[in-house]
């Protein structure tokens, strides 16, 4: 069964060995989005990630400006170490989480794509935002990602509109 965990000290290897698998591509969800370098993959590279990551989350530290509170997880199945993916819940929106961003940002490693992960791992995270304090949950999509489209659908989001060629979804969940 697919779950989504806290990012943990334990886990450097199979941390390191899913950032491999994507390579150049996209980490949404990740937090590694804002960066300009490649993400710095030693273990002291790892031990920073894990502190801003967890500290963007906790909501009794201000979020730097531009940002908002965010909790990270990491997509895996029930007692397995390889992580399958990403997936971050933004628990505010700013005016460009409004437009383009949403709520919620997810990938999976391309080894394991077209299994239905990002699928289950989306339906979980919308069973999670409520308890984050988030009533009606925003995903968007580049417009041409078939793949993401088909993903919120199948979740059955409610296309609201597109802005600047992103398809924008929402999920009553409160």
């Amino acid at each position: 069964m697919l779950t989504l965990i806290a990012p943990h000290a334990d886990a450097y290897d199979a941390w390191k060995d899913c950032l491999h698998d994507f390579g150049d591509g996209p980490l949404d969800g990740s937090g590694f989005n804002q960066e300009a370098a490649a993400p710095n993959l030693s273990r002291d590279g790892f031990e920073q990630y894990l502190t801003q990551r967890l500290t963007e989350g906790d909501t009794s530290v201000e979020p730097a400006p531009g940002r908002v509170h965010c909790s990270y997880y990491w997509i895996v199945e029930d007692g397995q170490e390889e992580i399958l993916g990403f997936l971050a819940i933004r628990h505010d929106l700013n005016d460009f989480l409004f437009n383009y961003g949403g709520h919620i940002g997810y990938s999976v490693r391309p080894s394991a794509r077209r299994r239905g992960i990002a699928t289950a791992a989306l339906a979980e995270s919308l069973r999670l935002a409520p308890a984050l304090g988030i009533e009606d949950v925003l995903v968007t999509c580049v417009e041409d990602n078939k793949a993401s489209r088909a993903v919120i659908e199948a979740n059955e989001g409610r296309y609201e509109d597109s802005r600047d060629g992103f398809r924008r979804y929402w999920f009553p969940v409160g």
